[in-house]
């Protein structure tokens, strides 16, 4: 079941250890934010997801006490942290940039902020061994940042962060720095050191790959709003909006009018299509309601015949093909000229049908399988 009958409020599946309540930005001085509240429970790792100027990084650096917000209340613990300044929360930011010193060794970064706390000289160096191991940096703690990889440079920026223990780790766009190949490979080891230390983390991103790798739950933004909540599968499969839709993946989206409905599969009437789709809907909407069906690619099934079922079964040709590898993307232009995007395992697919450009073909698929939107 999503967890989007109230986009603003997610409480996630336990208690909440961070508590963001109402928060509201001066819309002159940031993104504005518009009353966000999120629950996150404690370990867990929440992706802030959305496009460019959705207000993702003006809510990091409002927790991390970098920003002032207008209205609304922040809690660790039960703790209202609002009114402390930034090195009095327990809270560690890192940001795209990394920030780190370079005048200073890889081990003098990690220990700058311990050293600024005036702890003993034993339990600093405790600390920085202990986390340049756990982020694999050991054997570069001598080198200086200009000396070493965006890679190392960005372990060591996480090292900095977790070597003061905060309750509540804040990335800021990460993997911004990395290549394709190594941002994949360090979503998954970042996630891996976050969770292996039990620190709860908030990670902003604009990368949906990224945030469904790295999150247990994912917050979309969209223009100072949190529209829908939900661990990656969730918000995938079950969008609340358009928007949501196209923004996490490939979307097929068909707008028509209701013209009947029974025992949980609505008729929907689909004029750009020539063609009635069925699809099942826990909410049954009334007849004659507009609504848009979101059907994703890798749901269509591409068919050399038409399917027996009169409903959700088009037929076109192939318009163009996009190869990437483990899956073929085809685009399949519709009599009525409606394109369709339908993805299939390259291998398996080849095997069963001529998809040359301008081969004839049906896409058909199961009434299960589309989604009915609320907007």
């Amino acid at each position: 079941m999503k967890e989007s009958s109230n986009p603003e409020m997610s409480a996630g599946r336990g208690p909440a250890f961070v508590h963001i309540d109402g928060i509201s930005s001066d819309p002159k001085r940031s993104a504005g934010l518009q009353s966000i509240s999120l629950k996150i429970r404690r370990g867990e790792i929440l992706a802030l997801l959305g496009p460019s100027g959705c207000g993702k990084s003006t809510l990091l650096r409002i927790i991390a006490g970098l920003d002032r917000q207008v209205a609304g209340d922040i809690q660790i613990e039960g703790q209202s942290i609002s009114s402390l300044p930034p090195y009095r929360r327990p809270v560690n930011t890192m940001f795209q940039s990394y920030a780190l010193f370079p005048n200073l060794t890889v081990a003098q970064n990690v220990a700058f902020g311990l050293e600024q706390d005036q702890l003993p000289k034993s339990v600093i160096e405790e600390r920085v061994d202990h986390n340049l191991e756990i982020v694999g940096c050991t054997a570069i703690a001598q080198r200086k940042p200009g000396w070493i990889s965006s890679e190392l440079q960005q372990r060591v920026a996480l090292a900095r962060c977790l070597a003061k223990n905060p309750k509540l780790l804040l990335l800021d766009d990460p993997m911004a720095q990395l290549d394709r190949k190594l941002r994949a490979d360090m979503q998954l080891e970042m996630a891996e050191i976050v969770r292996r230390v039990r620190t709860t983390c908030i990670v902003a991103t604009h990368d949906q790959e990224e945030a469904m790798t790295m999150a247990d739950r994912i917050a979309l933004m969209r223009r100072g709003r949190i529209i829908q909540t939900g661990t990656p599968a969730e918000v995938y499969e079950f969008p609340n909006s358009a928007f949501s839709a196209e923004f996490l993946g490939t979307a097929n989206l068909f707008s028509g009018t209701v013209s009947g409905s029974e025992e949980g599969v609505s008729i929907v009437d689909v004029p750009d299509l020539g063609y009635s789709l069925k699809v099942t809907a826990p909410e049954v909407p009334t007849e004659g309601m507009t609504v848009t069906v979101l059907v994703r690619p890798e749901k269509i099934e591409l068919r050399a015949e038409s399917s027996d079922d009169q409903y959700n079964s088009c037929q076109g040709v192939i318009a163009d093909v996009a190869y990437t590898g483990a899956n073929t993307n085809y685009h399949v232009r519709l009599n009525s000229g409606r394109k369709v995007v339908v993805r299939v395992d390259s291998g398996v697919q080849h095997r069963r049908l001529n998809l040359d450009l301008g081969a004839p073909v049906f896409v058909c698929w199961a009434a299960s399988d589309g989604v009915v939107l609320n907007s």
